[in-house]
């Protein structure tokens, strides 16, 4: 049987007269789209226009919250309890699925943005709070494939989607490589489709001091704000169709917890 595999991107993380990514370029190539809520990025005027542009395409929506934090883009720690968390992911998925019902169509999954993901992994309480919050709402929840956070919303009865990240490099523990470390960002479009490909179909992925170690996903992320994100994107949709891969909305295909 054809392996399957989801495609996402970060979406729709504009705001007001700022214009991050390449939207309407991308988003004929993913098949779920991550979109921001209000939090990091986005504003209201964005993600209507993003949620309508990925409809068009055909592609799945979800929700990617984030901490408050515009002017840091959701990439700087902030103290925040379990409940905080389920409170800000359920506000800003709430916003998103609203924009989805005028259109006639619902949210897909959920996937913290930035920081906030990150410090999933590193607290487990933070963790089940994602998933509780994921559960409640009804959807899939994207998680950092064979890592803490994975498992503990698998544990939870979470429907998860585990994630690998094309454009990103890896540290042996399975985490990703800090971005402020030359190298942690994979803009090479041969690159990133080398190592969508090696995950995908080999289970496995190089990290940046070159050990290979396994790695198991449903869902394959390029970020919308790497540059030339669109190239990557294109780059690896067509190495993984070429190797026999089915890339496939998560909704699809991806079973039930």
């Amino acid at each position: 049987m054809a392996k399957i595999i989801d495609l996402n991107c970060d979406m729709g993380e504009s705001y007001g007269r700022w214009t991050l990514g390449a939207d309407e370029a991308v988003m004929p190539f993913i098949t779920s789209a991550n979109v921001a809520c209000g939090f990091h990025g986005g504003d209201p005027h964005v993600i209507r226009k993003t949620v309508e542009l990925a409809l068009k395409h055909s592609v799945a929506v979800g929700s990617h919250p984030g901490l408050p934090d515009l002017m840091g883009f959701g990439r700087r720690k902030m103290d925040v309890t379990p409940q905080e968390v389920r409170d800000y992911m359920c506000y800003q998925t709430g916003a998103l699925r609203e924009y989805l019902r005028v259109a006639g169509a619902d949210v897909q999954h959920v996937k913290p943005h930035g920081v906030l993901y990150n410090m999933m992994e590193a607290d487990e309480a933070l963790a089940a709070a994602a998933g509780q919050a994921a559960m409640d709402s009804g959807l899939i929840l994207m998680t950092l494939a064979s890592g803490k956070y994975d498992a503990t919303c698998r544990k939870m009865g979470a429907r998860v989607a585990s994630e690998g990240f094309a454009d990103r490099a890896y540290n042996v523990d399975g985490t990703l490589v800090s971005r402020k470390t030359p190298g942690s960002v994979i803009t090479d479009p041969a690159r990133a489709a080398a190592q969508a490909v090696k995950m995908a179909m080999e289970g496995k992925v190089r990290t940046l001091d070159g050990v290979e170690i396994d790695i198991s996903i449903q869902t394959i992320c390029c970020h919308g704000d790497t540059p030339g994100a669109d190239r990557n994107v294109r780059a690896v949709r067509e190495a993984l169709e070429k190797t026999g891969c089915q890339v496939k909305p998560l909704r699809d295909w991806l079973p039930t917890a």
